[in-house]
């Protein structure tokens, strides 16, 4: 373990500060484990890992060192051509330091120049002034003479400036042909160390190539020695194997000859017992062959007698079984075709049934499919018409609020007029206009809770005068209510047995009230409409003459109890009854009194049930299959007003309104024209004085020139006394 470690330790290493280093330590460890895990799949000797791995260690650690020497080598080299660099950034760095002192030494003196400058200039300034008040010319000379002076002096000064700025830039200039010679001789090392670090380098690479390809050839060459010893020894191992097994195999072959030979013999002897055992056998066997060849012809007379027994009856026999025959086959026939019959029946109600359950489950899919998306385009239109109606209505009454505030400021500013204040209560409305006033029929369910709610027949009759165009208006609630009693106690079958269950503990109204429910939910009654059809099959409606003939007769009959009444009277009576009975019947949707109504036995309540529902699907197969389901959808709402009161958005701006709008804007316009022609003269005296200005800003500077201090008579002077001839 302590060689493989101090193997594992030359060559580089992950804690290295050098990161090439580090990844070539990382490569060579992921390289090791991918050899010994291959070497552990072919399953080589460990010994034999043990000594690749310290022949591959040597190849590598040649490859390692002649990297670490090269990586040396080009680090010198950089180090030794990056320095000519920074040895020039340093100079460069003075050079800076230098040249930023001497640019402050010259600002100050350009600073205390220009101060000093500029109070001699005032001086001189000064000295003008009292120049222009000697009348004297020898000391007007004088003065001049002493200005010129004091002007010379100031020039010097900054000739003298100048001149030593002149010295520094040529100092500068020269300093700029050293600094190029510098750069060249820096630049030529540079070059000079570059292909020096080349050549180095380029030698160090074939050296240690040439050193690398001798480590891997002496590797190769021990690979090979220790390979062919290998084989030397397992080919001599090879041929030890083959004599012990042709030594075992001799040995193997003279066992087998003998165990054979032992059998042989043991088989005789078995064939030889076996022999003898069989002769006895067969002698044993011929003894009774002779006593069975007695008893078989004493049993063959007895056969024969019964032989001619037997035919007899077989003959009787034979005619019985070919009539039996000529039966059954007749009977074959007939119940083959009565099963081909009830086959060809069975596949073709089958084939029928089948048919028709995949039509009803593709038609229900469609209905419901149909139905799921009316449903969502009916609420996706509304919500859109909502949506735009709304959208509309903001924009106009955003228009309409930005008209009146028009109006309001052209009658206010414009005018001088109160503004008229026109009705805006219709802006008050959101949303699409509703019609109020628009009712609805009931519901299935609305209409049996009210039914079963009614107890009494005052409380029926209430209901009546309370809910008129409803059923009521048919079929009294009295006889709603029998009706639905009925159905209840004679449709429990249309009930689910758990609803049965869950129902029991309740009360009989509450009880019925459910049950007739699940039967209307179930026969697919939703309206009053749909219940009104289904009492129709309940009721044996009587003839209204007939009934109100009874009744008379039974009140004459009282009535000649108690006393006859006169017989005009009877015939006006009669004649009064008859026009009623006349207006009944030509009332088609008038009251059918419970005295007029029988109902139907309970053994009919099922046939009445079947006739209401082949009729009702007759009635929707002749509608051409159309959707049995109702949405509320735009088509609900009244439209009528919708252009009225679009128009009053439109109205609000008359035509008088619109005049005096064209008005007004004639009349503005003719202002703009005014006031554009008032700009543009502003414009132009602006111009003017700033053209005045500017000629006189040329005056003054013409009248105070200093060329006119140098003229004997200036052209001020000739000025001031044209202008001043006293």
């Amino acid at each position: 373990m302590s060689s493989s470690n101090e193997e594992e330790d030359v060559g580089p290493s992950v804690d290295s500060n050098d990161m090439e280093e580090r990844i070539a330590a990382r490569r060579i460890r992921i390289a090791k484990r991918a050899d010994a895990a291959r070497k552990a799949l072919l399953g080589e000797d460990l010994n034999e890992l043990k000594e690749v791995k310290e022949e591959i260690s040597k190849s590598r650690k040649q490859i390692e060192d002649s990297r670490l020497r090269l990586t040396k080598l080009r680090k010198d080299g950089f180090e030794l051509v990056s320095n000519i660099r920074v040895a020039g950034d340093a100079r460069e760095a003075a050079r800076r330091t230098i040249e930023e002192e001497a640019k402050r030494h010259r600002k100050e003196k350009l600073e205390s120049e220009a101060k000093s400058a500029a109070e001699r200039f005032d001086e001189i300034t000064k000295k003008w002034e009292s120049a222009l008040q000697k009348e004297v010319p020898q000391s007007l000379h004088e003065m001049l003479l002493q200005q010129k002076r004091s002007c010379d002096s100031m020039n010097d000064e900054k000739n003298k400036l100048i001149t030593d700025f002149q010295q520094d830039l040529k100092a500068k200039d020269d300093l700029y042909v050293k600094d190029l010679k510098k750069m060249a001789e820096d630049i030529d090392l540079m070059i000079e160390r570059m292909n020096e670090q080349v050549d180095n380098l380029s030698k160090g690479q074939r050296e240690e190539l040439e050193e690398i390809e001798r480590a891997f050839v002496a590797e190769r060459n021990e690979l090979l020695e220790v390979q062919r010893k290998k084989w030397e020894e397992k080919m001599a191992f090879r041929y030890e194997k083959e004599e012990e097994n042709l030594v075992s195999r001799a040995r193997r072959v003279d066992d087998f000859e003998q165990q054979l030979q032992h059998l042989r013999v043991q088989d005789a002897e078995e064939y030889n017992m076996v022999k003898i055992r069989l002769e006895t056998d067969v002698q044993i066997l011929e003894q009774q062959l002779q006593q069975m060849r007695a008893t078989y012809q004493l049993n063959q007379e007895k056969l024969e007698y019964n032989f001619q027994v037997l035919k007899k009856r077989d003959d009787e026999n034979t005619i019985t079984k070919s009539q039996q025959k000529r039966k059954i086959t007749r009977l074959q026939d007939v119940l083959n075709a009565l099963r081909q019959k009830l086959a060809k029946q069975e596949k073709s109600y089958k084939d029928e049934n089948t048919q028709l359950s995949e039509d009803y489950k593709r038609i229900t899919e469609q209905f419901h499919d149909l139905q799921r998306k009316s449903k969502h385009f009916l609420a996706t239109d509304a919500k859109k018409f909502h949506d735009i109606w709304c959208m509309n209505e903001e924009e106009l009454k955003g228009l309409l609020k930005e008209v009146l505030e028009v109006d309001r400021v052209i009658h206010e500013q414009q005018l001088g007029l109160p503004p008229e204040q026109p009705d805006l209560s219709f802006t008050e409305n959101v949303g699409p206009l509703v019609n109020s006033q628009k009712s609805s029929g009931a519901s299935a369910s609305q209409i049996l809770h009210e039914v079963m709610s009614n107890q009494t027949g005052s409380e029926a009759d209430a209901g009546e005068d309370a809910a008129p165009a409803t059923i009521y208006s048919r079929i009294s609630a009295h006889t709603i209510k029998q009706i639905l009693e009925l159905l209840c106690d004679e449709a429990g079958f249309l009930v689910e047995q758990k609803l049965n269950k869950l129902l029991a503990p309740l009360e009989k109204d509450e009880r019925s009230l459910m049950k007739l429910d699940n039967i209307f939910s179930a026969l697919g009654l939703e309206t009053e409409e749909d219940i009104h059809k289904l009492s129709t099959y309940f009721m044996n409606i009587r003839d209204k003459k007939e009934v109100d003939r009874q009744k008379s007769l039974e009140s004459n009959m009282e009535l000649n109890a108690e006393g006859e009444p006169a017989p005009e009277e009877d015939e006006a009576d009669n004649e009064i009854r008859m026009m009623m009975d006349e207006a009944e019947d030509a009332d088609e949707l008038g009251d059918i009194p419970s005295d007029c109504v029988d109902l139907i036995h309970p053994n009919e309540v099922l046939k009445a049930l079947r006739a209401f529902v082949e009729d009702t699907r007759k009635g929707a197969k002749q509608g051409g299959g159309k959707a049995q389901f109702h949405l509320s959808s735009l088509e609900d709402r009244d439209d009528s007003l919708d252009s009225e009161y679009w128009n009053k958005y439109a109205t609000l701006l008359n035509a008088k309104k619109e005049r005096l709008w064209d008005a007004l804007i004639e009349a503005l316009e003719k202002y703009n024209e005014v006031l554009h022609s008032r700009s543009t003269l502003l414009s132009e005296t602006e111009a003017l004085r700033q053209q005045n200005a500017e000629l006189r800003l040329l005056l003054h500077q013409y009248v105070n020139s200093k060329v006119n201090a140098e003229l004997e008579i200036p052209p001020t002077r000739v000025l001031q006394l044209e202008l001043n001839p006293n």
